[in-house]
């Protein structure tokens, strides 16, 4: 049996765990993206890298103390302007229709009486790291999912008919010694007790006791993995509940490995185990900012991602083929470009390809406000055979990469820029 461990409202849970007046009311964390890593001086930047797992993302953060002005801005008239989008709400404030990603001014529209928080993402991953340690105590296998996800095998440790029971006592053993409220999924399957969670939530445990009865009527936009790309597949194919899926075996399997994949999952019989070392899918950086207009400016914040980027690919030792940009625009534009090369990694290379993608898919008539760069499909050396044309420039290049690495180390990441930069 497998539990699947979700923090209820992490962020804003972590912040009440510390400061108990916030508890009952509706509260928000978020701010406004970090953009002194696009300041021309030196900065403050430092890296929090510390917790591992498929989807946990490093953060860059500034070791300047934040406060509230990062949320509430005087703007050059002097009126108040509010920056910044949602992290995290309280339950008590998606009553109020607050989301993830909200501007925090709609969100104050929704609900006036919001208490604000600035993120605070080294106490985060602090907690996050601290609840790992503690649950590898009372669990022999944990993988960290998420920041605030988990997964942990009971396998030849507790019996089937105690495990609720199990899971009950670690919900309530964790919120008395970190004031952390957690849900708890329980399936024979680690897919399946994921989306087990979602019916336990808030603050509960749900086992799942026959897995075609679970699923039956579940809609394929709660599964993991099902995205809109293959939730449209299935819709065409008049698939719209996880119940359906497993009629359509021979149409699962004529889409191989992803479509095996899947199929094997939604029925619980995948047979995947707790991996204690999950490693990375991606590696990727957003920022959101106020319109800009210049075009060059924006190209050189591209360089500076890309720097950043490079850095955190470089520490993981991983070998990603698959570039993505993305640049959203004021007015709803949103304009996104990708490649796959099979190439060995190196800092020339990725920024001579992210300027191409962005004079392709750079939009003349409105101002940038948001910039995405991430990278993916980590070549391990298996499956995947590299250009033999370009390997031994590609080599050299690598080589000097791995020794500006090295300085960046030792000196802070912006030791070296790119001339661009500046």
């Amino acid at each position: 049996m497998y539990l699947h461990i979700d923090i209820d409202s992490f962020f804003a849970s972590a912040e009440r765990s510390v400061n108990p007046s916030l508890e009952g009311i509706p509260i928000a964390v978020g701010s406004r993206s970090n953009l002194e890593i696009f300041n021309k001086k030196r900065t403050n930047i430092k890296l929090l890298n510390d917790n591992m797992g498929a989807f946990v993302t490093p953060v860059f953060f500034s070791s300047k103390k934040k406060t509230f002005e990062s949320v509430f801005v005087d703007n050059i008239s002097g009126t108040r302007k509010i920056r910044g989008i949602v992290t995290t709400s309280s339950y008590e404030a998606r009553a109020f229709g607050i989301k993830t990603a909200m501007p925090i001014a709609q969100a104050l529209q929704l609900c006036p009486h919001l208490v604000v928080i600035p993120s605070n993402y080294p106490f985060y991953h602090q907690v996050s790291k601290d609840l790992t340690e503690y649950m590898k105590k009372k669990i022999p296998k944990i993988e960290q999912f998420s920041i605030d996800e988990f997964f942990g095998d009971l396998s030849g440790w507790i019996k089937e008919e105690e495990c609720y029971n199990f899971a009950m006592n670690l919900k309530n053993e964790i919120f008395e010694h970190f004031k952390i409220p957690v849900s708890i999924g329980i399936a024979p399957s680690k897919w399946i007790a994921k989306v087990a969670t979602n019916k336990a939530k808030p603050f509960g445990v749900y086992q799942v006791q026959r897995n075609a009865a679970f699923i039956k009527s579940i809609p394929i936009e709660a599964f993991p993995g099902i995205g809109k790309a293959f939730q449209k597949r299935l819709k065409a194919h008049n698939i719209h509940t996880l119940g359906e899926i497993e009629a359509n075996k021979e149409l699962f399997y004529t889409w191989k490995k992803p479509g095996i994949q899947l199929y094997n999952r939604v029925l619980g019989i995948d047979n995947e185990f707790i991996n204690e070392k999950s490693p990375r899918k991606s590696i990727g950086i957003s920022r959101t900012f106020d319109a800009i207009h210049n075009k060059e400016e924006v190209r050189r914040r591209v360089v500076i991602m890309a720097r950043h980027i490079i850095y955190l690919v470089l520490k993981h030792q991983v070998n990603p083929t698959t570039y993505y940009l993305s640049l959203n625009y004021e007015f709803g534009i949103n304009r996104k470009a990708s490649r796959t090369l099979h190439r060995l990694f190196s800092e020339t290379l990725f920024k001579s390809q992210l300027l191409e993608m962005y004079d392709q898919i750079v939009y003349q008539n409105s101002g940038a406000i948001k910039l995405t760069i991430n990278v993916s499909n980590f070549n391990d050396g298996q499956g995947i055979t590299m250009s033999l044309f370009d390997f031994e420039e590609d080599a050299k290049k690598a080589a000097l990469s791995k020794e500006i690495q090295s300085l960046r180390d030792k000196f802070g990441l912006d030791i070296l820029k790119s001339g661009v930069e500046l």
